[in-house]
Order: C-alpha cells, then sequence, then structure tokens
C-alpha cells in the first residue's frame, strides 16, 4: 500500500512519500495525503466544503477546511489506542474542495455540494468532510442516501431539527430535519449524543420526540459515562449503512472556542476519543466534522482538535470500508 503513495516530484522527479517528509513541508493536504489523479484509483477521499452560508450566528466556518488542513500535517499515522492505521488499510486521498460559484444562492449551493459527492459514492470511495457549517452535511446526504436512509450518529450540543428561521426552511439548525422530512435518515436508526443548551422553542424537541430520535444529552451523557453513550450509540445505529456527523460544538469551548455556536457544560477532548474508538464495527459509509470557525480561535487549538478527531474518524471509515470488502 505505500507504495501507492509515492508521488514523483514535478521539479526534482524524485520519487517520495510526502508523510515521510516534515510537517512543515510541501503542500499541507489533509494529513499530506496526495491529490488523486483518478477517483477509481482511490478508497476514502478527504474533501472540503468551505461554505457558512446557513450559518445563524458566528460565521468563519467557512475558513475550517484549509486550518484544519494545515493542522493535521502534524498527525501521524498508526493509532496508538487501537493500534489502527488507516494509510495500510485503505487509498487515501485529498480531493480538493468543493467548487461553490453560486455561494450566495442557498438552494443553488445544496445543488452544487450534492452534485460533487455524487461521482464520489458513484465510483464507491468513502467521504470524509470537513466543514463548513453543518448544513453541509443535507447535501452530502442527499448524494449517499439516494438507494434509501441510513443511519445517523451525530455528536453535537444541538438537536439541529429546527424548522424555518428568518424565513428560510434551509439553515445550519434544520439539516437533519429536512434529511429526515426527505427520507435521507432513518429517525429510528438516529442518535444524537452530547444534546445541550436553553432554546426559544420546543420545536425541534417536540420533532425529536415525535419521530423516534434518540437524544442522549449531557447530563444523560455524564451519568451513564462515554461506555452508557456508546452502548446506547451502537444499539441505535445497528448493523445498517449509517453516517457519522462531529459538530465540533459538541465539545465545551474550553477545548474548542473556534465555533459559531458555543455552549459550556460539553464534552472533553479525551472523552470524544474514547467516543469515536467505540464506535468501531458500525457500518460507516462516510463522515464529517463542521464549524470549526479559525476566525474565532487565533490560537489554532481548535482546528488541531478537528483534524485529530478527524484522524479517529478517518480509522473508523478505514476499518469500515475494509470490513465490507
Amino acid at each position: 500500500m505505500k507504495d501507492w503513495y509515492e508521488r514523483t516530484h514535478p521539479v526534482t522527479g524524485e520519487r517520495y512519500v510526502a508523510r515521510d517528509e516534515p510537517g512543515y513541508a510541501d503542500i499541507p493536504t489533509f494529513m499530506r495525503c496526495p491529490r488523486p489523479d483518478d477517483l477509481t484509483e482511490i478508497d476514502i477521499a478527504f474533501v472540503g466544503v468551505p461554505y457558512d452560508g446557513q450559518a445563524t450566528e458566528r460565521v468563519g466556518a467557512r475558513q475550517g477546511p484549509r486550518e484544519i488542513r494545515n493542522a493535521s500535517t502534524v498527525l501521524r499515522a498508526i493509532n496508538h489506542a487501537t493500534g489502527v492505521d488507516p494509510f495500510a488499510l485503505s487509498r487515501i486521498a485529498d480531493a480538493g474542495d468543493v467548487r461553490l460559484p453560486r455561494a450566495f444562492d442557498v438552494m443553488a449551493t445544496i445543488e452544487d455540494i450534492a452534485g460533487f459527492y455524487r461521482p464520489i459514492t458513484a465510483a464507491g470511495v468513502v467521504p470524509l468532510s470537513a466543514g463548513g457549517d453543518h448544513s453541509i452535511s443535507y447535501p452530502i446526504l442527499k448524494a449517499l442516501a439516494e438507494d434509501g436512509p441510513v443511519g445517523l450518529v451525530d455528536i453535537d450540543a444541538h438537536l439541529d431539527l429546527w424548522d424555518s428561521y428568518l424565513g428560510s426552511r434551509y439553515h445550519h439548525g434544520s439539516q437533519f430535519r429536512r434529511a429526515v422530512e426527505d427520507g435521507l435518515i432513518d429517525p429510528n436508526r438516529m442518535v444524537q449524543i452530547g444534546l445541550r443548551g436553553a432554546q426559544n422553542t420546543r420545536e425541534g424537541w417536540d420533532f425529536q420526540r415525535e419521530h423516534g430520535i434518540r437524544g442522549i444529552y449531557i447530563e444523560e451523557f455524564r451519568e451513564t459515562g462515554v461506555a452508557g453513550a456508546i452502548q446506547e450509540a451502537r444499539r441505535i445505529a445497528g448493523e445498517g449503512p449509517t453516517y457519522l456527523t462531529f459538530d465540533i460544538d459538541a465539545l465545551d469551548p474550553v477545548f474548542a472556542p473556534g465555533t459559531g455556536t458555543p455552549e459550556i457544560g460539553g464534552i472533553t477532548t479525551f472523552e470524544a476519543q474514547q467516543l469515536l474508538r467505540g464506535l468501531r464495527g458500525l457500518d460507516f459509509i462516510g463522515a464529517d466534522l463542521v464549524e470549526v470557525s479559525p476566525p474565532l480561535d487565533p490560537s489554532g487549538n481548535t482546528a488541531l482538535t478537528g483534524a485529530t478527531l478527524m484522524y479517529e474518524m478517518l480509522c473508523l471509515l478505514a476499518e469500515a470500508r475494509a470490513a465490507r470488502g
């Protein structure tokens, strides 16, 4: 597999593996993965979605993919806790960013994002995406769930089950309501972990209850611990195809201040790593990490945290793909 990662330098003609170079060298693709020449030659694609046009509060998540790439250059291949080396299991490449030529048109952008992912899924490539605001999950699911609804593991402070806001049915607090309504998500195989925070309306809570969506609020998370959340998430998701989404605001803002809608009293970074590792064996067909807003965290720590959690998600995707053969 390592031979596949070798590339010829365009100037020197030397063969080299970018991940073996110093972290500060070369173009900062995600974990210094190569760019693909053809979708048919790769198994997992990192994709950036630099879009925050549906954010309701503080913006800046459009800068997330670039800073996550920068932060990811310090990451290494083999997981110390699980022993997984995703690069030994899969051919992983950075497919670049979704092109957004109509970014001021919400409905057109939804279709542009979905259209970018359709060739990826048609080629059997598993996408790992960096947002962008959380609205990007909806068009990604439009591409991944064309053959029927999928399960969803959503690690998040917020339900994102609102309806209209400021006259729009499409924003980063409504994407999962729209996905359930459109038959992209099976609500009986949907679990949300880390929920907290006051609301101005009960409509999201009502929608969650009426559709049988399992919510693990932070109080329950504290009572049962990570192990209890893992057990429940595995029970709900079951054995079918499942999508994994991680909103960085699931973490306490002490650990991830660079996000648009922070909520105190959240998950720690170590708990997040434990939680993701506990989901090994689920049939993940794609994943995203969203709402990293670099302008709101000049220290860069939120981007590093996001990149590190994406590495954990990459391990899950590589194992799931290998299990599917």
